[in-house]
């Protein structure tokens, strides 16, 4: 795998979501924690501004978290991609198109010589010599697998 850590799309998402999660987190809790200040503070702060405010801030500070992290995986991502050496590039030679390809003969088609027939023959008649005794005999086939045969 020779792709470029900025060329993957996998990257670029961890870093796009990590980014709006840290985001939404962070105005999750802002929003809160700045109602419930100007609530207690004006003495108009109902027990849901508060009690629901600290259980929201709690959740905004989750989200938040969970965006730090993936910004986090995101750097030692790049990190780690830094530490790994690239490739050498391959070194190609230029082709010559001025110089013509040498011609090499076609093969020539060779007939089958005297000799490798009665070779050939004899392997046949051998074979059907040794199906004829095994015939001959009626010996039981083995029962064991195949397998093990």
């Amino acid at each position: 795998m020779n792709k470029s850590l900025t060329r993957s799309m996998g990257f670029w998402l961890l870093l796009v979501v990590s980014l709006a999660t840290a985001a939404v987190g962070a105005w999750l809790i802002s929003g809160q924690i700045g109602t419930m200040t100007t609530t207690l503070l004006d003495g108009t702060a109902t027990g849901v501004e508060v009690y629901v405010g600290q259980s929201l801030v709690v959740v905004g500070a989750g989200v938040l978290a969970a965006g730090i992290v993936g910004i986090l995986l995101t750097l030692a991502l790049v990190a780690a991609r830094s530490l790994v050496p690239a490739p050498a590039p391959a070194v190609v030679e230029a082709i010559d198109w001025t110089v013509e390809a040498e011609e090499t003969p076609a093969p020539v088609a060779t007939t089958p010589s005297a000799d490798t027939t009665p070779a050939t023959e004899e392997v046949v008649v051998e074979a059907e010599v040794t199906r004829d005794d095994a015939q001959a005999t009626d010996a039981k086939p083995d029962s064991s697998p195949s397998i093990t045969r």
